[in-house]
């Protein structure tokens, strides 16, 4: 998994390509996956907030994973061409859906 260097920010809402949602801009940080159903889009090649993928599939949340200083993080996978990134986890996002990706990883 590549290292994420020179941030671009973006604070950008979206509809949900997974579940439809409008989901809004988020104050004070950068929105990147759904707070319903946390999928994203493979829309960064190298740099986060970048827009220079030419992917553009949905990118399905797959594990959680814990980094030391930015906190709990979902691990996306492209559902095209298997590209895994990792987001922090958001203040907002809805966290039954959190709780059930860590219970997906803990199953196996």
């Amino acid at each position: 998994m590549e290292e994420k260097k020179n941030f671009i920010h973006r604070n950008e809402g979206f509809d949900c390509g997974h579940c439809g949602l409008t989901v809004p801009s988020q104050s004070g940080s950068c929105r990147n996956h759904c707070t319903k159903c946390l999928y994203s889009l493979h829309v960064d090649k190298e740099v986060p907030g970048d827009r220079e993928s030419r992917c553009k599939a949905l990118m399905k949340p797959v594990s959680l994973d814990m980094h030391s200083k930015k906190g709990q993080m979902i691990v996306h996978e492209c559902m095209r061409c298997r590209k895994m990134m990792k987001n922090r986890v958001a203040e907002d996002d809805d966290s039954e859906s959190v709780i059930a990706l860590g219970l997906e990883v803990l199953k196996g």
